[in-house]
């Protein structure tokens, strides 16, 4: 090989392994960003003392169709007309909001079918623990199901149902 060729060779090793660098630094801080700057999430206590008696449980679970290693949830939630808390954890990552459904959903395409009919409750913003106010303007009666979604990167991340 002449020089030009391995200086040429060298240049596009150099420029794709630095490529490649940033990639991978951009990615793993979209995943550990919302770990590190995600707030204490209420003790189980908390969430068992707010959410009361509350009319309604279930259940999320890690084995949903559309659930995988990076996408899931699990723990023991509670919904009453006031709040909906979870004593549990999902997988860290970002934009997370809480839906109530009319149908149980466990994929990607289901929520989407279905999200016109479904009502926001809020932003997640913790993975142990949550508690969220249902608004005054929602009846939880008028669901069968809570969704957690993630909205920045169109993820379903796990459901339960609760009637």
């Amino acid at each position: 090989m002449t020089r030009l060729a391995v200086g040429r060779f060298k240049g596009w090793g150099l420029l794709v392994s630095h490529a490649l660098t940033l990639l991978v630094g951009v990615a793993l801080g979209v995943y550990f960003l919302p770990i590190l700057t995600a707030p204490q999430g209420p003790s189980a206590q908390q969430v068992t003392a707010q959410a009361g008696p509350a009319a309604y449980q279930g259940q999320f679970r890690r084995e949903l169709q559309d659930s995988d290693a990076l996408h899931w949830g699990e723990g023991q939630l509670s919904v009453s007309a006031q709040s909906i808390g979870l004593v549990g954890e999902l997988a860290p990552g970002p934009d997370y909001k809480l839906y109530l459904s009319p149908q149980f959903v466990e994929t990607e395409a289901e929520f989407e079918r279905l999200k016109a009919r479904m009502v926001r409750v809020g932003d997640i913003k913790t993975f142990k623990n949550f508690l969220l106010q249902v608004p005054a303007t929602v009846n939880i009666e008028d669901y069968r199901a809570v969704i957690v979604w993630c909205e920045a990167f169109g993820q379903f991340i796990t459901a339960a149902q609760y009637k």
